[in-house]
């Protein structure tokens, strides 16, 4: 019987959705117009484990306790992306449960019915291969904000990964679409100890060297801000793939509200629309008015407002790397 461990990682900002996800405010612990925070979710979300760990910086420690109390939280010693992240929690859960199968999510995105039966299949296919498994979810257009995954042939439920493709432009993304690739959802199975093996022969190895010899702060001083595809799946010997069978968004920036409400307008709190559609606005407790426009976001929560075309939506890590330099996000 094989011990299942759930990781939701929890350390990120959500940037692209300033101003509602600020410093002192992530992603994560929004409803988002709902009644359980997306960290709230995810923890529901793999119930069917055995153990829950979450992973979190140590600003959001005590947070993350209030919203998952039935988690044990680590606190990695500096937020550096998910590859420091996952590695940090493979090495402390592999130290706590013994050679239990891992499956690693993150906080915040919107998943649709069925992860558990695929979250299962992919700590089968981990078991059973003793490699590191991905999820990819079947594109339902040529985004360019996701990377893409593109397997080989598929047996007994899950498939090799051939290579792992970073975020396309346009037209890229249509080819990828049309040759069967699938987006990259994040989502991950593996076990401890093949997953720090990889991780050793990879630029992590610093890290890797450092917590086994319990100085996870000098690890992580060594240890570069990258996400664990760049750091070890796209060289990684033994990864696979198995299929998604649910609906699925990050939610990673303001246009992708439009994809989850319902409406000529994407409205989030209170608003009123004249002669306008295909607008996403978004507050808290204050009331928006937009008139005679289309397609854009206005988002006004707390003493900051955004508007920019939706078009353009993913521009608004401008904007936070502007107020970050003046210490203002």
């Amino acid at each position: 019987m094989v011990t299942t461990v759930a990781l939701v990682l929890a350390g990120g900002t959500g940037t692209r959705l300033y101003p509602a996800s600020r410093s002192s405010r992530p992603k994560q612990f929004m409803s988002f117009g709902g009644d359980r925070s997306l960290l709230r979710q995810a923890a529901d979300r793999v119930a069917f484990a055995d153990a829950l760990f979450v992973i979190t910086r140590d600003a959001y420690a005590d947070e993350v306790a209030e919203h998952v109390p039935e988690a044990s939280v680590l606190v990695e010693p500096e937020p550096k992306n998910t590859g420091p992240a996952l590695v940090y929690a493979a090495h402390r859960i592999r130290s706590l449960v013994e050679d239990p199968v891992v499956i690693a999510l993150p906080a915040d995105h919107v998943i649709g019915r069925g992860f558990a039966e695929t979250a299962r299949q992919a700590i089968a296919a981990a078991a059973e291969t003793e490699g590191i498994v991905t999820v990819g979810v079947d594109p339902t257009r040529p985004a360019t904000e996701y990377g893409y995954i593109q397997p080989d042939v598929a047996a007994d439920g899950y498939a090799p990964v051939v290579q792992f493709r970073e975020k396309p432009d346009e037209a890229t993304a249509r080819e990828f679409v049309d040759a069967g690739y699938r987006w990259n959802a994040g989502i991950f199975a593996f076990r401890p100890a093949a997953f720090l093996y990889e991780a050793a022969a990879s630029d992590l190895a610093p890290l890797v060297e450092a917590l086994d010899a319990d100085e996870p702060e000098r690890g992580f001083a060594a240890t570069e801000d990258v996400s664990v595809d760049y750091a070890i799946l796209e060289d990684a010997a033994d990864v696979y793939m198995v299929p998604a069978d649910f609906d699925w968004d990050d939610l990673g920036s303001w246009d992708a509200l439009e994809r989850v409400i319902d409406g000529d307008n994407a409205i989030l709190g209170d608003a009123l629309t004249i002669d306008a559609d295909g607008n996403v606005i978004a507050s808290d407790d204050k009331h928006v008015s937009v008139v005679g426009m289309d397609d854009v976001v206005v988002a006004a929560f707390d003493d900051r407002v955004l508007v920019v075309p939706k078009a353009q939506a993913q521009r608004v890590r401008e904007v936070v790397a502007i107020l970050r330099e003046q210490d203002a996000f």
